[in-house]
């Protein structure tokens, strides 16, 4: 059984977890119950790390892959704006949606331990026998209602502490001032930036259950090393 468990540094390196762990999966209940916690605590360490990540001053500024840029009706106004001279005020739209996303981020921790503590052993082996995507979308079906309800209104809290509105109506009367009858569109930018913040979570999530499943360096505990490889 132990054998079914142990996999080597360089046969981790070139195989995909899905080989890795279909030997404990089809072995002995023992076998198969140590390779599901194995990975709900591979998923308790990837989704803290997430939320972690994110929750840091410029955890979504700072990351190309998560960072909250304008929406498109509103980038073109604010391309024109920027070629005129007020690139700050753009800029200051910008980093106010996403310090806004920051705040909100630490909501998502307690949603993601409930979802892991709810994973059923069929849950588990799915993921385990499934694709390289198969954790972040289970993660996407069971949490995306939740983490969209607990964090509207903490981005609207925040995006009022941190000056969206003021930002966004600096940027509106430049605008109105300088194109003949332009307007810009009155965006639900709340909605908007709850669900950018909330599809930047599963970008992170993905990442981290790419580092687990391939990189040894990743598998920060014994049990991990014992399940997914040294």
């Amino acid at each position: 059984m132990v054998a079914l468990l142990l996999v080597s540094h360089t046969a981790a390196l070139s195989q995909d977890i899905k080989g890795v762990v279909t030997g404990a999966i089809a072995g002995t209940t023992g076998s198969a119950a140590a390779a599901a916690a194995g990975l709900k605590e591979a998923l308790a360490v990837g989704t803290g790390n997430a939320v972690q990540a994110l929750s840091k001053r410029d955890g979504y500024l700072g990351d190309a892959a998560v960072k909250i840029l304008l929406p498109g009706k509103l980038q073109t106004a604010a391309d024109i704006l920027k070629k005129a001279g007020y690139q700050k005020e753009v800029d200051d739209l910008t980093l106010s949606m996403n310090r806004a996303a920051e705040a909100a981020a630490p909501k998502a921790k307690p949603i993601f331990e409930n979802a892991v503590k709810a994973m059923s052993f069929e849950d588990a082996r799915k993921i385990l026998a499934g694709d390289t995507t198969a954790a972040t979308e289970y993660f996407k079906s069971k949490t995306s209602g939740q983490l969209t309800e607990a964090f509207t209104p903490a981005v609207s809290d925040s995006m009022k502490q941190v000056g969206v509105a003021r930002a966004y109506k600096a940027l509106a009367d430049r605008y109105a001032s300088m194109v003949p009858f332009g307007k810009m569109d009155g965006l639900e930018l709340d909605r908007y930036v709850t669900q950018k913040a909330v599809d930047g979570l599963f970008v992170k999530i993905g990442q981290e259950e790419a580092k687990i499943r391939t990189n040894p360096a990743a598998r920060t505990t014994e049990l991990l090393k014992s399940v997914f490889g040294n």
